[in-house]
């Protein structure tokens, strides 16, 4: 017999109302901005006016938690799904504020034409306008007088019919009776069968990760502080990615900068660096890895619920734990030395720019391991390095490219089990092996995608070994990376396509370095054996015409910076496919060099 996972049922708008302002339905993103647009709020009252359909909303019930003296709490419902109709809702028709992007409280006032009955965005005409009720909100207080409305409105506007008014406005009351769907998931469902049963159910292919799931157990359990932890982790993120906002914050939000956490974010005001600017997902990612020694976000959600994993009940005392646990990790995430050390470690790996950062996970791990190893108090210099190789290591073998949580979960797992020293050493063994280098590395580079691993842990490592970029006698890799220098192509795209080769050939890693405008312009569409006789004769006269190298053995150090073949000096199309080959190779032996100096 197949058990019915959740129940649908319809139920006036009114009910719902009642059942938010009572929190028997908590809505989880009401700290967090309101993502419609204002004439999205509108169009969805206007269907409601007419009786269209406006989807489902989707609730998850709490799992029923047993308190310290042993009595039997009953979980309160959480909206996953119809939190922005719920609240256009709250806002269009009881003039309840919204949070905008910006995170100012602010009002959505729709106007209703009884007339026409059309509805609009209210703005300074419709104020003028005595044809529209510029503030629907109005309707629906408890003091409205429908009569004396209609009454007033008629005499304004010099209209006769008033039951054409009384109707509309009756219709615009009935609102809040039209029935909206509620689909109840079970108390008794994990994660993953929510996800799926929301996946399935919801028509706009909007998938909520866990995440997502998280932060909703979290904003609405205010018993531990978790409405302001939410408010933490989202005015974090948001502060490292927009410091400016840190003005709007002290004005916005009282309560929050009364707390314990806004201290510890108050330093981001002045911080310009881009390099790790967390999601919520990232930074919820860390603090609960770090903290709980797990990897998989299902397990949070269900701890936060109070799941004890050995009886399978709900326990209030696990619940108050894991809140405690994740508030700790949330607080050691912000930490701006944690933070700033982390950071430059990155940056001393020679990823200096996020352009050079695809791995989000890659960067989340690694942290989790730094804060891991300096708990452990391990030695800073220690510590650096092992951060660095397996942030390298991570990138190069997209090692959180499929299922992180699964690969977090175990990670974290073996660097308790077995020492993080010896596990990374072991990994490294294992992934890195002379196989890789020699063979597995060059093939990997066999790519045309600029912004691949492969090629990003390259430029680092040219960042680290202060190289200089191609043809340059001063300016540094590092400079042309910070300045956005152009990726030149050693044989030029122009000449290969004039040879017959396709895009997915002369755009190909191992013909990029990174060079100065000028220096790519004046090579033009020239192949190297032409364009290297031009450097040739600058060498011996000393007329400058690509950068400012006037020796041989200067070009000579420039190219091996670059993993430049030599005998590129005599090469034209024909002699392109090896040369590919043969700096490929070269280039993964430079990344390995860098690698085991890390």
């Amino acid at each position: 017999m197949v058990i019915q996972q959740y129940s649908v049922n319809q139920h006036p708008i009114q009910t719902l109302i009642t059942w938010v302002q009572s929190d028997e339905i908590a809505i989880p993103e009401i700290q967090r901005p309101f993502v419609w647009d204002s004439a999205k709020v509108r169009d969805f009252i206007d269907s409601l006016y007419r009786g269209y359909p406006v989807g489902y909303l989707i609730a998850w019930k709490n799992p029923n938690v047993r308190l310290k003296d042993g009595s039997i709490s009953s979980g309160k419902r959480i909206l996953i799904d119809g939190q922005q109709r719920m609240t256009a809702i709250m806002a269009a028709l009881l003039g309840k504020e919204i949070i905008d992007s910006d995170y100012r409280r602010r009002h959505i006032k729709i106007g209703f034409h009884p007339i026409e009955k059309k509805f609009e965005v209210t703005n300074p005409a419709i104020y003028k306008d005595k044809m529209w009720i510029p503030d629907i909100s109005v309707v629906f207080a408890p003091e409205f007088k429908i009569l004396k409305t209609v009454d007033d409105y008629c005499q304004q506007n010099n209209y006769s019919n008033r039951d054409d008014i009384h109707e509309s406005l009756e219709l615009l009351k009935g609102i809040i009776n039209n029935p909206i769907g509620l689909i109840e998931l079970n108390s008794n469902l994990d994660i993953d069968t929510v996800t799926e049963i929301f996946i399935r159910i919801n028509s706009t292919g909007v998938v909520l990760s866990q995440a997502d799931f998280a932060m909703s157990k979290i904003a609405v359990n205010e018993a531990y502080g978790g409405n302001i932890l939410r408010k933490a982790i989202d005015y974090f993120c948001h502060l490292a990615a927009n410091p400016d906002f840190y003005k709007q914050l002290i004005e916005i939000d009282k309560e929050f900068t009364g707390s314990e956490y806004f201290p510890k974010l108050v330093w981001l005001k002045d911080e310009k660096d881009d390099l790790y600017d967390p999601s919520y997902t990232d930074m919820l990612r860390v603090a609960f890895t770090s903290q709980f020694k797990r990897g998989k976000l299902a397990d949070l959600v269900a701890l936060l619920s109070g799941r004890n994993f050995e009886t399978r009940a709900y326990e209030e005392s696990i619940a108050e734990e894991s809140f405690s646990s994740l508030r700790n990790g949330v607080l050691n995430f912000m930490n701006e030395n944690n933070f700033k050390r982390f950071v430059m470690i990155l940056r001393s790996a020679g990823f200096i720019d996020s352009s050079l950062i695809r791995s989000q996970n890659a960067v989340n791990f690694s942290y989790i391991l730094y804060l891991t190893l300096h708990s452990q108090k391990i030695h800073p210099a220690i510590t650096e390095s092992l951060v660095r190789k397996w942030f390298v290591l991570s990138v190069l073998t997209s090692r959180y490219s499929s299922s992180p949580d699964s690969q977090f979960d175990y990670d974290i797992r073996q660097i308790y089990e077995q020492g993080a020293e010896i596990y990374v050493q072991n990994i490294i063994n294992a992934e890195l092996s002379d196989a890789y280098w020699e063979i597995g590395l060059p093939q990997q580079m066999n790519s045309s995608v600029a912004s691949s691993p492969s090629f990003n842990v390259f430029l680092a490592s040219q960042v680290k070994m202060q190289d200089k970029g191609f043809l340059s006698k001063d300016i540094l890799v590092h400079d042309l990376i910070t300045h956005k220098g152009d990726v030149h192509h050693l044989f030029p795209r122009e000449y290969l396509k004039k040879n017959g080769l396709n895009k997915g050939m002369y755009n190909q890693i191992a013909n990029y370095v990174l060079a100065q405008s000028e220096i790519n312009i004046a090579i033009g569409v020239k192949s190297p054996e032409q364009y290297f006789g031009e450097i040739f004769e600058q060498i011996y006269s000393g007329k400058l015409k690509y950068g400012g190298i006037t020796s041989m053995d200067e070009l000579k150090a420039n190219l091996e910076m670059h993993c430049i073949p030599t005998d590129i000096f005599y090469m034209n199309a024909q002699d392109y496919i090896p040369f590919l080959e043969k700096r490929r190779y070269l280039m993964a032996q430079k990344i390995k060099n860098y690698f085991y100096q890390l």
